[in-house]
């Protein structure tokens, strides 16, 4: 999995730049095909943004979280991925069901 950090008005430190890194580990343990992660960290007065688009295979998919810490953002950011994955996985594995199985004639 390759990731991308850009940072729009904020530095990319190492040690923010390796807790994004170690987060999204974490959403290759429910789907191992994610190819490439884009992640932008941005700061606008006191907001923190976090936005991410990953890509994985048969879809990108886009998240993004605001609020008043960097490190908050980027939990919630990795928490929406998450939960789209998990999504994006089931759907696959429902289609595999249906087209691939034996149909029931009863």
């Amino acid at each position: 999995m390759q990731i991308n950090i850009t940072g729009h008005h904020i530095d990319i430190t190492d040690p923010l730049r390796d807790y994004v890194t170690e987060k999204m580990s974490k959403l290759k343990r429910h789907f191992d095909h994610v190819t490439n992660v884009h992640v932008i960290l941005t700061v606008e007065k006191q907001l923190q943004k976090a936005e991410a688009t990953v890509h994985v295979s048969g879809a990108d998919l886009f998240a993004h979280h605001e609020s008043d810490d960097m490190y908050a953002s980027i939990d919630g950011l990795i928490d929406k991925l998450d939960r789209q994955i998990i999504k994006h996985k089931e759907k696959i594995n429902d289609h595999k069901q249906k087209s691939g199985g034996v149909k029931n004639m009863a």
